[in-house]
């Protein structure tokens, strides 16, 4: 490991609210300059939903599509490395290539940001098991077709109670993994510095910037919900567009690394 990375954690700058339209015009502009990264992965990404979505109708279990759609969040900055990978060549004025912007993640992952997608991923199965647990506790142990299932759910009163409580719980869980994330798979990507030191980064910057952050938390839980409701399609251009915004929004949120 680096003496950066042995450093301790760095420097948290302020941030404001007009940072968050300026980092998310940064990423349409970084999207724009090299837009088919980000269709192609936007598309796999999507087209990975929609296969995990298939097999969990097709084994009966329905009652675990929102939360797995509503949950892909969690993996997402983890995706986003790719788009970390593209803005940093454009920031840096460096040709771009799949083999530079693969290799680059490919050597990122093999630091602690593997650490890191291997805790956000946990967690995601750790929503899905309360998710379940919630679904059973409150609609029983019957076996529900999809359209069945919604009619159960919005209609009777256990139904909207099972809603409204597991939409407040996976909120919290999705705080505390933004909190968690919001920049320190940027940083890991772009620092060799270990995943708890990046964690506790990015608290930080939570906890310095709450207007801002809840402004950008907002933003993206908003652009995540338009994009599950065109069945994903809206992911093509959402996850390129906030992954490269969490990039420059990282740049802006922490001191550069000492020489």
């Amino acid at each position: 490991m680096t003496e950066n990375a042995k450093a301790g954690a760095p420097a948290v700058r302020p941030l404001a609210i007009a940072d968050v339209g300026e980092v998310l015009a940064a990423g349409l502009r970084d999207f724009r300059a090299a837009p088919l990264y980000g269709l192609v992965i936007g598309g796999v990404y999507a087209l990975g939903g929609w296969v995990l979505i298939l097999l969990l109708l097709y084994f009966g279990l329905p009652y675990l599509v929102y939360p797995l759609a509503a949950g892909f969040a969690f993996i997402a900055p983890f995706i986003a490395t790719a788009f970390y990978a593209v803005s940093r060549c454009l920031e840096q004025d460096e040709a771009l290539s799949w083999g530079r912007i693969l290799g680059s993640v490919r050597h990122a992952a093999g630091r602690d940001l593997g650490w890191m997608a291997l805790v956000t991923g946990f967690l995601l199965f750790i929503w899905m098991d309360i998710a379940a647990l919630l679904f059973f506790g409150f609609l029983g142990l019957k076996s529900f077709s999809a359209a069945e299932l919604l009619t159960e759910i919005f209609t009777t009163p256990m139904g909207l109670l099972f809603l409204a409580i597991g939409n407040g719980v996976g909120a919290a869980i999705a705080l505390a993994v933004f909190s968690l994330s919001v920049t320190s798979f940027p940083m890991l990507y772009d620092r060799d510095i270990d995943f708890v030191t990046a964690m506790i980064a990015s608290v930080k910057v939570v906890r310095k910037n709450p207007a801002a952050m809840i402004v950008w938390c907002a933003v993206i839980a908003a652009l995540i919900g338009v994009s599950l409701l065109s069945g994903f399609a809206g992911l093509l251009v959402v996850l390129p567009v906030l992954g490269h915004a969490s990039w420059h929004l990282y740049r802006r949120a922490m001191a550069p690394a000492p020489d």
